[in-house]
């Protein structure tokens, strides 16, 4: 391996573990819910959920400005900055007196998380224009880790040591990664990429048609990232109040969603590469079928049940990701990324709120397993109408004449601008 290659594969081994990180932080908190209810005195479990939807807000709400810093700064600066900020804030929550005192810990922890996938994102792109789905999928592979990783590990101290121990451990270890990160990490190398065909101009799309295709894709594929979300929060309450998990099983089962990805986004961002639009609808489908049957799955199966769903579902980012960042140019491949997570997870991350609301209107059929039906089948409707978001990608791709260098001619070198998006 060339020294340059040695370097990109450096970088992006680093990125990933930032994305682990990035989503420790994210769902740590998923198996908690019922002991901080406790902790503070909160009248209901709908307040605990809150605390994860005020992250996530203050997560996607400043994506877009983080987008502008990616593209006119130091992404490695960008990326160790947000990792100290974001760890500060988890341990500011193990410490906080006080219901009022979390919410604002966990806004800051938001806020610092929301500075990697536009920064990124748009590194590993540039890094790998050929093959972007493997390259983007391997970066999944952190995100898988963590996700797995957060969730076990929080609901297995919180038994022994309370919820406070594990916050304020995962705090600490992220500010070890973010000096490691600054340390270790190289900046970005430069990396040529291909002369932009369609005319300068100061926005980030040229045409409104662009912009309603680009706010189309954001909406519906928040669709996707609201029935995600919702199948770890709402399982997190099914499982302990239908099924009577402990916080270690319910943290286990969470866990496997995550697990599981680790396989599946590598393997499909792969595949992706030679038909981004097929692959990607086929995992998704299979995740609409997954949660339409998942509160009818007896309690012995709901953790394969959880691994199976997280082998389909996650895999959809990494792809969904590649197809994005190949519709732009690289000048402004940081702010569009920006952009669609604070349309798009903005509103699909209410959804931790919501279903805690949900719950708490069930009332004592909270404890019925059949009563969480119509719900699963709803989130399973949102998954399916999201895959509308796919040829809506597609039009992006068209009006912004990128599919003319899929391709390279019989004979010719590769095109930088990378595999079939079809």
């Amino acid at each position: 391996m060339s020294t340059g290659e040695t370097r990109k594969a450096r970088t992006l081994f680093l990125c990933g573990v930032l994305h682990a990180f990035t989503h420790i932080y994210q769902v740590a908190l998923l198996p908690l819910y019922l002991p901080i209810q406790r902790d503070f005195n909160l009248v209901s479990v709908g307040q605990a959920t809150l605390l994860m939807t005020v992250m996530m807000v203050a997560y996607f709400v400043p994506s877009y400005g983080m987008g502008i810093l990616a593209d006119r700064i130091s992404r490695k600066k960008l990326l160790t900055a947000g990792l100290i900020i974001n760890g500060a804030g988890f341990v500011g929550l193990s410490f906080a007196p006080s219901y009022p005192a979390a919410l604002a810990c966990i806004m800051v922890s938001g806020i610092g998380g929301s500075c990697f996938h536009p920064a990124a994102t748009a590194m590993i792109t540039r890094l790998y224009p050929i093959n972007t789905g493997r390259a983007l999928g391997l970066l999944g592979m952190g995100a898988s880790v963590g996700f797995f990783v957060s969730p076990i590990y929080a609901g297995w101290r919180a038994e022994t040591a309370g919820w406070r121990a594990p916050v304020l451990e995962l705090g600490l270890l992220g500010l070890v990664a973010a000096g490691l990160f600054a340390w270790l990490a190289d900046e970005e190398p430069a990396v040529p990429e291909p002369s932009d065909p369609r005319p300068t101009h100061s926005g980030l799309f040229p045409t409104t048609t662009l912009w309603a295709f680009f706010f189309a894709t954001a909406a519906l594929f928040s669709l996707r990232d609201f029935a995600g979300s919702s199948m770890g929060s709402l399982g997190s309450l099914f499982m302990q109040k239908a099924h009577g998990f402990s916080l270690r099983e319910t943290g286990a089962a969470l866990s496997a969603i995550f697990l599981a990805g680790v396989i599946s986004n590598p393997l499909f961002g792969h595949l992706s590469d030679r038909g981004r639009i097929r692959w990607t609808a086929a995992v998704l489908l299979m995740s609409v079928l997954i949660v339409a049957v998942f509160p009818r799955v007896a309690p012995e199966w709901l953790l394969p049940t959880f691994a199976l769903y997280g082998f389909f579902f996650m895999a959809s980012y990494p792809m969904i990701e590649a197809a994005l960042m190949q519709s732009v140019p690289d000048a402004v491949r940081g702010r569009v990324f920006g952009l669609f997570i604070t349309v798009g997870g903005l509103l699909g991350n209410l959804s931790h709120w919501i279903v805690g609301n949900w719950v708490k209107g069930l009332g004592n059929e909270a404890l019925d397993p059949t009563a969480y039906r119509p719900l699963y089948l709803f989130l399973s409707f949102l998954l399916l109408a999201s895959l509308l978001g796919l040829p809506c990608l597609h039009a992006i791709r068209k009006q912004e004449h990128l599919d003319l260098r899929l391709e390279p001619e019989p004979g010719s070198a590769p095109s930088i601008a990378g595999p079939r998006f079809k």
